[in-house]
């Protein structure tokens, strides 16, 4: 509140000094929110342009949603400045999720699926069963896959020990290059696994927060311990939903490279032109429901809680796998 209050503040005293359009204003305002500020003038008139562009995109959007024609809203996120390929953008860069590949040999077990006609909850959060972390921020740092392979470690550990922990992405990014990630430059759950496994564990986020350094590693500090993992049968919503609906919080890969995603505000998210192959984010599915006819799934993402529906997104489900959700899930055992 005393951010808003500060902000507010901030405006007002702009407006008392010079004549500004609403446009002027609202780009004012949008800087002071997410702590933006330009080395030259040039430099931040070419910077509102785009604002601009995505401004006139966002209230387009959000009159066909009013209409009843789009199921989700759009917002001025900290996106806005994002090229139109969002992997080129430094938040995200192009190997974030390294070099996923249908055909590399995976030496998880398979989700064994429930027998045809099996009974199914028609909603699932497992943030209401207490098995989710608070929303975190990966911030500058392509380090997706480390925050989807600990929240899913997290729910599993709290499944077996009734414990919530969080634990440290920070650990996963400074000392699993060993097994195939990159730190900020990309990684895989998969190998995030297998470290935990091969390490014996993983430290809590208390003990080994998120901020740049070597590896620390330290074995008094584990916050949870992992045996292997489990990968869902590909391309299947249904197993999905059998996976989250039995198990917990699954890691889930999606594309989240349109321009939609980016500025996503809140609503059930579909978007045709998402593809379901080639996937660059790594996220959270923590339940699944239906909103107004429109099926979803219960995504936590790692934005940070200005970005979605406080740091979520509900995306699309039985619609032909939208965007990959269903293309490369798995989770850990403990």
């Amino acid at each position: 509140k005393m951010k808003l209050l500060l902000v507010v503040a901030a405006v007002l005293a702009v407006v008392s000094c010079a004549s500004f359009s609403l446009e002027d204003l609202e780009f004012h305002a949008w800087k002071l929110k997410f702590e933006k500020s330009y080395d030259s003038p040039s430099e931040e008139a070419h910077r509102k342009q785009i604002w601009l562009s995505n401004r006139k995109l966002v209230l387009m959007h959000n009159i066909l949603t009013d209409q009843g024609l789009k199921s989700y809203r759009l917002g001025m996120t900290y996106f806005v400045f994002t090229c139109h390929h969002f992997n080129c953008h430094r938040w995200f860069p192009r190997a974030a999720l390294g070099s996923f590949n249908s055909s590399l040999p995976h030496r998880g077990s398979t989700f064994v699926q429930l027998p045809n006609g099996t009974a199914l909850p028609d909603t699932v959060d497992w943030r209401d069963k207490g098995y989710v972390t608070e929303v975190k921020d990966q911030k500058q740092c392509g380090s997706c896959w480390a925050f989807s392979a600990t929240g899913a470690l997290e729910g599993q550990h709290f499944r077996k020990t009734g414990k919530l922990v969080s634990l440290s992405e920070q650990q996963l990014v400074d000392c699993s290059s060993n097994f195939g990630n990159s730190g900020c430059m990309g990684g895989w759950m998969d190998f995030a696994f297998k470290y935990i496994k091969y390490n014996r564990g993983i430290d809590t986020e208390e003990s080994y927060p998120y901020e740049n350094g070597l590896c620390r590693y330290n074995h008094d500090s584990i916050g949870a311990t992992c045996s292997g993992y489990i990968i869902v049968k590909r391309f299947e919503e249904q197993a999905l939903k059998e996976a989250v609906a039995t198990v917990g919080p699954i890691s889930v890969t999606i594309d989240a490279s349109r321009p939609s995603f980016q500025l996503y505000e809140s609503g059930v998210y579909y978007d045709d032109g998402c593809g379901s192959i080639f996937l660059n984010h790594a996220v959270l599915a923590v339940g699944y429901g239906t909103e107004n006819g429109h099926d979803y799934w219960l995504v936590k993402n790692s934005w940070g809680l200005g970005w979605g529906e406080k740091g979520y997104i509900r995306m699309s489900r039985n619609k032909k796998n939208q965007c990959g959700i269903a293309s490369a899930a798995r989770y850990p055992l403990v």
